[in-house]
């Protein structure tokens, strides 16, 4: 629908999809229920974050935090839409969300699924955030499409050799990337395997292995250029203040955790 469309081309959002709200798997209905709204319609939109390669931590992470951009955007989004449908009403999510987001951005055609678990799309490979935007308006009014057949990777299986430590394939229990974000003490095995593959925060392994990714287009959107963190050092750390770590996508497990790391990374 061009009242959509026209936002998010202002906002250099390519992938999008509108989709009938009867058609996405529900996996946390409270939070509507909360809004006071029965969802009708969904539009779910890829939010491409790629700028570069950071040294330390994941792709990311290297920007500010991801959530930041997604509410303002979804909350613009509501004003806009909310002009022409004023007696509706308009709720933005990403990550915590009512729906599988995943699964609603491949049945809306915006990419295929990797052994991995990710989305891959085909201009920004799996380096995707997925936003979406619930409504009560009907999904007619709103240009719903029919959901697609899910389609899937090649299984190449460069993903699970990519692993370090074999969760894809079945052989591990957690991914490096928990392994950076959990709290308290990591053992001998956890904590040289962040050693090993240089990380205090995150992994991008399986990303990076994977063929689809191997020349992923650069974000158009301005937020994921600014104030981004290539190297996370122990100085730039002990001079973030509380208000700016909490902006980061790898402060949400609080300081201790990010210097219980670095100091890893120094043994």
């Amino acid at each position: 629908m061009d009242v959509i469309k026209e936002f998010l081309d202002e906002e250099k959002i390519e992938y999008y999809a509108v989709l009938d709200y009867a058609a996405l798997r529900k996996t946390r209905p409270e939070l509507t229920e909360r809004e006071g709204m029965e969802p009708k319609t969904a539009i779910i939109m890829l939010v491409p974050y790629y700028v570069s390669t950071p040294e330390n931590i994941s792709r990311y992470a290297a920007s500010l935090d991801y959530h930041i951009y997604i509410r303002e955007m979804t909350s613009r989004l509501s004003e806009h839409l909310a002009a022409k449908f004023p007696e509706h009403t308009f709720v933005g999510y990403g990550d915590h969300s009512p729906i599988d987001e995943r699964h609603a951005a491949l049945i809306g055609g915006l990419g295929i699924l990797g052994d991995n678990g990710l989305l891959i799309n085909e201009k920004y490979g799996s380096y995707v955030f997925i936003a979406d935007l619930l409504t009560d308006v009907p999904p007619e009014q709103l240009g719903a499409i029919q959901p697609v057949d899910i389609g899937t990777c090649v299984h190449c299986g460069a993903c699970g050799r990519a692993c370090p430590t074999g969760i894809l394939s079945g052989k591990g229990a957690d991914c490096l990337s928990a392994i950076t974000q959990r709290k308290g003490e990591l053992n001998e095995y956890e904590q040289d395997l962040m050693q090993k593959f240089n990380t205090v925060w995150g992994c991008d392994l399986c990303q990076s292995s994977c063929p689809y990714n191997r020349d992923p287009s650069v974000t158009p959107i301005v937020f994921f250029h600014r104030d981004r963190v290539e190297c996370l050092t122990r100085p730039l750390l002990d001079g973030m203040s509380k208000a700016a770590l909490r902006s980061r996508a790898f402060g949400w497990r609080g300081r201790t955790v990010l210097e219980r790391n670095l100091e890893i990374m120094k043994k």
